[in-house]
């Protein structure tokens, strides 16, 4: 079984591939916790896995949320993650061992694929050049085939990318950013045509229409689906994102 996690696709087609290749099925988080599904069983020797993407180098506060509300049927016989980041992963794996450990569980393994960047709330954060996007496609096509085998032989091992100062980017800096979250900023400007694809794609259901316009209701985790996903550019974050570009996952 695969618990996962994505805003802007990254995180989804390394789930759905991965689901594919090992024959597990799929349970997106925030469909889940919405409806209260925290109570699965696994069958005699399963493994259980967890894909989503690294916000400020933690896992998003939703999945350690769910994690920690998660209760099983049975006992997994490999517990794996993997995430998807634009540089590095810092400690989140630390994060998320230390949350399935107040269930009685630990990770067996951890693997990080770098994905293009989309975080883009930031003055000095854009999305990443057509050439350095499709090179981290095209490494992380190469590299699934690769980590769905060491799922399959139950590797117990650490491969992602932690960064400079891992501990302070993890501890520090993440926690402020995960404190600060705030969709106050958002809004669209008159190029918005009141389509709706904002509403379609956010995955926690934070936004609505009113008065032909997106508003957003306080439960946002800056996955920056609204923005990517619009197809007029007509989301922006305050001055932040002025003049960026757009990206996400497309088959």
């Amino acid at each position: 079984m695969i618990f996962y996690y994505s805003g802007c696709g990254n995180s989804r087609h390394v789930a759905e591939q991965l689901a594919a290749r090992l024959e597990q099925k799929l349970v997106f988080i925030p469909q889940a916790a919405r409806q209260g599904e925290f109570d699965y069983a696994l069958a005699e020797g399963e493994s259980l896995g967890f894909v989503f993407p690294i916000y400020s180098w933690q896992p998003p506060r939703l999945v350690l949320d769910f994690v920690g509300r998660l209760h099983l049927a049975g006992t997994p016989a490999y517990i794996y993650m993997v995430c998807t980041y634009g540089d590095d992963a810092g400690m989140a794996d630390h994060m998320l061992d230390k949350t399935l450990a107040q269930k009685g569980l630990r990770l067996d393994a951890a693997f990080g694929v770098a994905m293009p960047n989309t975080y883009v709330n930031m003055s000095f954060m854009n999305i990443d050049s057509p050439e350095v996007t499709q090179r981290k496609l095209a490494r992380a096509e190469e590299m699934l085939p690769l980590l769905a085998r060491s799922i399959q032989e139950r590797r117990k091992v650490v491969e992602l990318k932690r960064g400079m100062f891992p501990r302070t980017k993890t501890y520090a800096i993440g926690a402020g950013f995960n404190r600060s979250l705030s969709d106050k900023a958002y809004c669209a400007t008159d190029a918005c045509v009141s389509c709706g694809r904002c509403v379609e794609v956010c995955p926690l259901q934070n936004i609505a229409l009113v008065d032909g316009k997106p508003r957003w209701h306080g439960h946002c985790t800056h996955c920056e689906a609204c923005y990517h996903y619009c197809p007029q550019h007509a989301i922006q974050y305050g001055r932040a994102t002025r003049g960026k570009g757009q990206y996400h996952y497309s088959d």
